[in-house]
């Protein structure tokens, strides 16, 4: 039974398939015909290719399969499409993807030749061809070409077709698609092509294994020039642009594809292969950029520093508009070309001191005038110093940062906290502080850190644009003015940060306004004075060993950063920000359109305050001249000045008195502007106006405001002494200060005495381990006491 069922359901499905057959062919026909053609029709690794802002090429890599091969292009230039529709399909807008007529007429000549001599081929056929590749061209595979261009044709437009064709066809070597051809022959974008070299390309893949620019070049200018002729027999081109392009030569080899930008092409490509992409790159602006820099370097050469690197961000669009990495020919390594300065780590030097600066202005610890003392400084065994081996005894907050002087810098760091100012940094966007604050100490101010080129100009780019938006947005803050630069136009790499405000605009605005005096030096010794028709902030930089050069500068529309030094890390003298970088940042911003106007004035965030006009601190009672400034709003909660004193004269002014030795009656009462003896010391010999303090009359004396005072050491320091080359140990050096030069002091350690000195107070001593106590006494009896100690020898 169960037999009988089965034999029944077969003879009835039998049945069916013999009657319905036909149809069934016809619809697995239709659906093989509708799903012919495949969803990728081109299956092909691709060059990775950058491009500018407008479109212009910056750079182009070989393909993974070592062809020169653009990614697909979506419309051909005139020219080009005119010309190859003429030569290869003529009736390409009216045929469905086979032509008839060609075809025919392709037959009749291959059998008056006894040989195939023509195809017949449509262009739409070709491009089915190039999808399948490989395939021999026989009867069957021409017929398979022909059921499939049909469907091709019904896929897609006949522009679209046009295009596949244009970004597939072969054109000799290794050059794949009309965009590879026009710059591997002509140097050139397609829709730059010229009638004679869109006619050349046109011709081109009809046999490109033949006939190409390197062999065979007398048929292939003449199967140019016979198409030049239909051309103008068809009226596209005038009779002289005939004889003008039939004039043109055929280039003799390919030509090398632009390389603009190697280093950015390398940080798009690792995540881009085989794409193109528009980049925010001005190619006007980088070729400029790329000139200076390579011009100033072969200068530098004879000091035998061979590396610089410049970025430009345009504040407005966030975008970056020139990246020039590095230096030279990136070909050869020898002096590390290959290296992207822009985002290598790099000693900082002394370009993190205007962050310092806007920190504390903004905390209100700081104000722009305050005096800062500039004299040696010792602090847990860190000595530094400023550039010109000098100091000036006390200067003004923002002549340290336009000075750029060492000193004031560390102890202002020192106030502020290193720990706070690592954090700030980061927040900021300094990536490359990968270790604790400790790790730095104070000489994080100093260039004991690494920075880029990349993270310090997107800070300043930042700046500008908080400044520049804080009116716009009613005196508020917008997290987004905190993102880096984009350099591509898609903007994947840009990092929003979460914080609205890290400094306040008015702080910024007034580092910026220090930072845009021009006439300043950070070295006496090679001063130079930078002219520029508008107002820029600007910094240099210097690390230690002379190994990298600094300069950073910033208007409302343009932040601008330079490095100059060795990619491998060599220092070498005179090579310093200003001398160096400086001259590059004024050169860059001179190719830019210059600023019509400042940034404005934050008022909301800043209250007009007195401030003594000498220490620049807010005024007190007694301060002499005062000035009415515009101050961050923190700043009320700053001291009053310290260094306007009342001080008692006798009526002369020649001497101190107090009550001990004067009636009240008899005094004179007078502000007095002091500095403590050792700022005192240095501050007079570069202020001449500065008046010292008359000393006390004799029985009078005040031992809390002694004219003594010790620059080495300072109270309970800390003294480690050093073996010399016979085993013992060294000497070490104190030095004290006196108001009065004539002065005489007496030295003595632990109630012994040590030695006399007289003018320049400086003691050669050799003080054994341990506890001591130091005490000067002057010929006129001033006292001035400290402890310090010692530890135990050190290799």
């Amino acid at each position: 039974m169960k037999i009988l069922i089965k034999n029944i359901r077969f003879n009835y499905t039998g049945h069916i398939i013999k009657r319905y057959y036909k149809m069934i062919i016809a619809v697995l026909l239709l659906l093989w015909f509708y799903f012919c053609i495949p969803a990728t029709l081109f299956d092909n690794v691709y060059s990775t290719i950058i491009s500018d802002e407008n479109g212009r090429l910056l750079g182009a890599k070989v393909a993974a399969d070592g062809q020169w091969r653009f990614p697909e292009i979506d419309s051909l230039p005139t020219k080009y499409k005119i010309a190859l529709i003429e030569f290869e399909d003529r009736r390409f807008y009216s045929h469905t993807g086979f032509d008839l007529i060609s075809t025919g007429r392709a037959l009749l000549h291959n059998i008056q030749y006894g040989k195939i001599r023509e195809g017949g081929s449509t262009i739409t056929m070709q491009v089915v061809r190039l999808s399948r590749k490989g395939k021999n061209r026989t009867v069957k595979e021409k017929l398979i070409e022909t059921i499939l261009a049909i469907r091709l044709e019904l896929k897609y437009t006949k522009d679209e077709i046009l295009a596949l064709y244009a970004s597939h066809a072969p054109f000799g070597g290794n050059v794949v698609g009309i965009e590879a051809a026009a710059w591997r022959y002509f140097g050139r974008p397609a829709y730059e092509l010229s009638w004679a070299e869109a006619a050349m390309l046109a011709v081109l893949p009809n046999s490109p294994s033949l006939i190409h620019v390197s062999k065979n070049r007398d048929q292939l200018l003449e199967k140019r020039n016979a198409l030049l002729e239909r051309l103008h027999r068809r009226n596209y081109i005038s009779e002289e642009d005939l004889r003008l392009a039939q004039a043109e030569n055929i280039p003799e080899k390919p030509l090398h594809v632009p390389m603009e930008t190697m280093h950015l092409f390398d940080a798009i490509a690792k995540k881009n292969t085989g794409k193109k992409i528009t980049t925010t790159i001005n190619l006007e602006y980088q070729n400029k950029a790329t000139e200076i820099l390579n011009r100033n370097v072969n200068q530098y050469r004879a000091n035998s520093v061979h590396n610089a690197a410049a970025i430009i961000i345009d504040v407005r669009r966030n975008t970056t508009l020139v990246y020039v990495g590095n230096t030279g020919s990136t070909d050869k390594e020898e002096n590390g070309e290959h290296v992207d300065i822009i985002t290598a780590a790099r000693s900082s030097g002394s370009i993190l001191k205007p962050f310092l600066f806007a920190a504390m202005l903004d905390e209100g610890s700081l104000l722009p005038n305050m005096l800062i003392a500039d004299v040696p400084i010792h602090i847990a065994g860190f000595s530094p110093q400023n550039y010109n081996k000098t100091f000036d005894g006390a200067v003004p907050a923002h002549k340290a940062l336009e000075l750029s002087l060492n000193v004031p810098s560390v102890r202002m760091l020192y106030n502020y906290n290193t720990e706070k100012f690592h954090a700030l940094l980061r927040q900021l966007g300094i990536t490359t502080l990968k270790k604790p604050a400790n790790h730095y100490g104070l000489s994080l101010i100093l260039g004991g850190a690494e920075v880029s080129l990349w993270d310090i100009t997107n800070i300043y780019a930042y700046f500008a644009r908080i400044l520049n938006n804080f009116r716009k947005n009613n005196g508020k803050y917008d997290a987004a003015d905190k993102r880096k630069a984009v350099f591509t136009m898609n903007g994947k790499e840009k990092n929003i940060a979460q914080d609205a405000e890290i400094i306040s605009a008015a702080a910024i605005w007034q580092t910026l306004n220090s930072l845009s005096n021009l006439n300043r030096p950070e070295e006496e010794a090679s001063w130079k004075s930078f002219s520029s028709s508008q107002k820029i902030a600007w910094k240099t930089g210097t690390s230690f060993g002379n190994r990298d050069a600094w300069a950073v500068g910033v208007t409302p529309d343009f932040a601008v950063g330079v490095w100059v030094g060795n990619a491998s890390g060599e220092g070498r003298p005179l090579l310093t920000g200003v001398n160096y970088a400086a001259p590059i940042l004024f050169e860059l911003f001179d190719i830019l359109p210059k600023s019509s106007h400042w940034f404005e004035q934050p008022y909301d965030e800043m209250t007009k305050t007195a401030v003594c006009r000498k220490s620049g601190y807010r005024a007190s009672d007694i301060c002499e001249t005062i000035d009415s400034v515009w101050l961050v709003n923190t700043a009320q909660i700053s001291p009053m000045c310290p260094y306007h004193k009342l001080v008692h004269l006798n009526k002369d002014e020649t001497y101190q008195v107090n009550s001990d030795c004067m009636a009240l009656s008899e005094m004179v009462n007078k502000s007095w502007f002091i500095l403590p003896p050792v700022q005192e010391w240095y501050y007079k010999s570069k202020h001449h106006d500065y008046r010292q303090l008359p000393p006390f009359m004799p029985g009078c004396d005040d031992e809390e405001s002694s004219p003594v005072d010790l620059i080495y050491p300072v109270p309970d320091s800390e003294i480690v002494m050093t073996k010399q080359i016979d085993g013992n140990a060294g000497n070490v050096v104190f030095q004290a200060v006196h108001r009065n030069t004539d002065a005489t002091i007496f030295w003595h350690i632990d109630n012994e005495f040590a030695g006399t000195t007289k003018i320049y107070h400086q003691l050669a001593v050799q003080p054994s381990a341990g506890e001591h106590r130091l005490i000067l006494v002057d010929d006129a009896g001033n006292v001035k006491r400290i402890r310090f100690f010692v530890k135990d020898i050190v290799n």
